[in-house]
């Protein structure tokens, strides 16, 4: 079935974006969450119009966009986030979010599918390229700091970074043993015995033992 994402979602769009997915895939998670609506054909026509009066801004020219790219190296974006211990978000940063910040701060238009950027999922400095025109990008410089703090040196970001990897790596050497005998609970033994027969009820004694008895 056809739905209209109203936010960013990994691996299906972004916000905005009419996509097909499973009828359960949306019944059962997309819709309510509140992450897509059903595609309406109005709906989908005033998605259309929005994009339309969007496009306008976009430049149309290289002398236009060479201009806009000029804009764009001597902006800084800065996003206040939720963050872990170790510089990890609670969420991430999108394409979407970088091209709404544009707007917001230095009113630059630009379309967020030309945005080469991965979800950013930590604190950090980050230069963002951006595909404004043909042949004319500009890195865009975001900072990522965790809320109500400021980013700390290169060195320690680095370290949580190494901190995180640590024990990533100290929790799958802790699962393999759990594992693997949890793999061996389940197999059977090698060289089990084969189940015996249960034997006879009265078995027959050896000649040999028994008793000589004299004939009367």
């Amino acid at each position: 079935m056809d739905v209209i994402l109203r936010t960013d979602v990994d691996h299906v769009g972004l916000r905005g974006d009419v996509v097909s997915v499973a009828r359960g895939f949306a019944r059962n998670y997309l819709l309510p969450r509140g992450l897509a609506e059903l595609a309406t054909p109005a709906k989908v026509a005033e998605l259309q119009k929005r994009d339309e009066n969007r496009a306008r801004h976009e430049a149309k020219s290289v002398d236009e966009a060479r201009k806009i790219a000029e804009q764009l190296e001597k902006t800084e974006l800065r996003f206040d986030v939720k963050a872990g211990p170790t510089g990890s978000l609670f969420g991430s940063i999108t394409a979407t979010n970088i091209a709404d910040e544009l707007w917001e701060r230095a009113k630059v238009r630009v379309d967020r599918r030309k945005i080469a950027l991965d979800p950013i999922k930590r604190i950090g400095r980050y230069q963002v390229p951006i595909e404004v025109f043909t042949d004319v990008t500009a890195d865009v410089r975001t900072l990522v700091v965790p809320e109500g703090g400021e980013l700390p040196p290169e060195e320690e970001l680095e370290a949580m970074v190494a901190a995180e990897e640590a024990e990533a790596a100290a929790q799958a050497e802790q699962a393999a043993p759990e594992a693997a005998l949890e793999y061996l609970d389940d197999e059977e033994p090698a060289g089990a015995p084969e189940p015996v027969e249960d034997a006879p009820a009265q078995a027959e004694a050896p000649a040999a033992a028994q008793d000589d008895v004299e004939p009367s």
